[in-house]
């Protein structure tokens, strides 16, 4: 049985952690390989003055599809699903990693999270905590993502407003034929989880 790659895409604040890892907790056998882990190991390697988007390295989308093309034929005949949440909105990066992946004959499903612009500005506020000195940047972004990954080729489209996190990773699952444990949790474990994601996975620097 072949593994599945699943890529979550969204803008920045779109809830695409949040969704990986749902889905990794519901989904028995899964994995979850976060594509920037590698871009900030990138970044970390050159001085803060000549940092910029770790997503222009070729380095970084030519080791992202390699990583995910290792993980894949390892676990060749097991079924297993990869989860990769990451925002990509530049077409050409986009063929770059999913597109040569799918070419390779894996079997990739592309979601995009989308919201309102004033949904994914709330939620980015939301999670600006006094240890960090606000997410200008990915404040900056918003526009820019949710235009880009309205066109189709960043198909398929999940819109998540009003949609839990639970509802969100059901539908990601429908989609891609996956069968999810039942969520039985209650508003307040959720809640509870979900902050403890948010906080493992803040980046500085």
């Amino acid at each position: 049985m072949a593994p599945t790659l699943l890529w979550i895409n969204g803008p920045f604040g779109g809830g695409k952690t949040q969704t990986a890892f749902e889905l990794h907790r519901r989904l028995p056998g899964s994995e979850v390989a976060d594509p920037e882990h590698l871009g900030f190991g990138l970044r970390r390697m050159l001085p803060r003055e000549v940092r910029g988007d770790f997503q222009d390295f070729p380095a970084w989308r030519h080791g992202v599809r390699e990583v995910l093309d290792h993980l894949l034929r390892t676990y060749e005949g097991t079924g297993k699903t990869i989860i990769a949440p990451m925002t990509v909105v530049v077409p050409a990066y986009f063929d770059e990693i999913i597109g040569k992946l799918r070419a390779e004959g894996h079997t990739v499903h592309h979601f995009a999270l989308l919201a309102r612009e004033d949904t994914v500005r709330r939620r980015l506020r939301r999670r600006v905590t006094p240890l960090i000195h606000g997410d200008s940047w990915a404040l900056k972004q918003v526009e820019r993502c949710l235009t880009a990954l309205r066109r189709p080729e960043f198909a398929h489209h999940v819109h998540t407003d009003d949609r839990t996190v639970a509802q969100v990773a059901d539908e990601v699952a429908r989609h891609a034929r996956l069968d999810l444990r039942p969520d039985t949790t209650g508003s307040l474990r959720a809640n509870l989880r979900q902050t403890w994601v948010s906080v493992k996975h803040i980046r500085i620097g």
